[in-house]
């Protein structure tokens, strides 16, 4: 029994959500998202959108709460967005933005530049006396996810002294160092 797959989605004002040959399209003032769905039925009726299964088989089971979330983050993101905040910890890690090039430096010998996709929105806010954070927003949370775990993927934080690219509010394990 999929609990996840049952709840039903309500569509907000300003959402379009239109079901036509197997693909689910969602439209909202952030932009447009569609996502192709095979073998469960989809109902759309009065601001409520309803993913029922057509059988108790395994796949049938698996599919139903992964699409009902799939579509609820679609809903969710053309109407509110998605936003991820990356927080650079260390000595000299700095970040830019020129458009859609972010510039980071984190202690190599050369600066990481990375070309954004246009569906994501960088900000990069620095203070002094305060961690560098890097500010992602796009409608399309798997978008976002992926450009923020490519970006933490440049320098992961490590354990001892908590150096790296962290998700801000992430908790680090730290280790205690050698004892002499």
């Amino acid at each position: 029994m999929s609990r996840i797959g049952k709840a039903p989605i309500s569509i907000p004002e300003g959402v379009t959500v239109e079901f036509n040959n197997g693909v689910l399209t969602a439209k909202g003032k952030l932009g447009e998202l569609s996502q192709e769905i095979k073998d469960i039925n989809v109902k759309i009726e009065e601001g409520v959108l309803t993913l029922e299964r057509p059988s108790e088989a395994k796949d049938h089971k698996a599919k139903h709460g992964l699409y009902r979330a799939l579509v609820n983050n679609m809903v969710e993101g053309v109407s509110k967005g998605f936003t991820k905040e990356l927080e650079l910890v260390g000595v000299g890690y700095r970040a830019n933005n020129q458009g859609q090039k972010l510039d980071l430096a984190l202690g190599f010998s050369h600066n990481i530049v990375l070309d954004l996709a246009p569906e994501v929105k960088v900000e990069t806010i620095s203070e002094k006396g305060k961690n560098p954070i890097v500010k992602l927003t796009s409608h399309d949370k798997q978008l976002v996810g992926q450009v923020a775990a490519k970006i933490r993927s440049f320098r992961k934080p490590e354990p001892y002294k908590g150096k790296g690219i962290k998700f801000v509010g992430e908790e680090i394990r730290r280790k205690a160092g050698k004892s002499a």
